[in-house]
């Protein structure tokens, strides 16, 4: 059984930098040999985070996405910029996935689905960093979570000009900084959770 990887992005926008280089991180990921599932934060039925909602039950959709979260060892996190951080939809995501379910026998556990995920970060903006900056704030809420971070990062920049009409990357460089990202992800999974899962 290959390695199981998911990967997403934190933008539903239908033109989204971020959702096409999470589909050219899963090709690539299948390329290497991994099983790749493209989660799409869309599918989701998922409320801004608030206590009180949670108290009232946690919605079915959160526990869906715990449910497939935990299913990957690997994950590929693909970080729109909004005003230098990482947008409201990755944070709401993160918080409901993060949130125990009081007497629930598998999601009581606060460290699930995150503790032990390796974790590989990409971004993609029109900017000339590339949506660099949101990967830089989105790193120490992952550790803080009990993630194993990838060091292999990629930013990709003036992305509105870097794929062609099939969506892939036109740049072969570009690409390859993709696949590093990826490879390192993979071989970091490896060694953490064993041959394959």
């Amino acid at each position: 059984m290959n390695h199981r990887i998911l990967i997403f992005a934190g933008s539903t926008r239908e033109q989204s930098f971020n959702r096409r280089l999470a589909r050219v991180a899963a090709q690539v990921a299948r390329g290497a040999g991994a099983e790749a599932t493209v989660l799409e934060l869309a599918d989701y039925d998922i409320p801004m985070y608030q206590a009180d909602l949670e108290a009232r039950g946690t919605p079915a959709d959160v526990l869906r996405l715990k449910q497939v979260m935990d299913e990957h060892p690997a994950w590929i996190i693909c970080s729109p910029e909004y005003n230098g951080s990482y947008t409201g939809l990755m944070k709401n995501t993160l918080d409901w996935a993060s949130s125990p379910v009081a007497g629930h026998p598998v999601w009581s556990d606060g460290n699930r689905p995150f503790g032990g995920k390796v974790v590989g970060l990409l971004s993609a903006s029109n900017g000339a960093l590339g949506g660099l900056r949101s990967l830089n704030q989105l790193m120490p809420l992952l550790v803080n979570l009990g993630c194993w971070l990838a060091p292999r990062q990629f930013a990709l920049a003036r992305a509105a000009s870097a794929f062609d009409d099939a969506g892939q990357l036109a740049d072969p460089a570009q690409r390859d900084q993709v696949r590093a990202v990826v490879e390192q992800v993979l071989w970091a999974t490896a060694r953490l959770h064993g041959p394959a899962q």
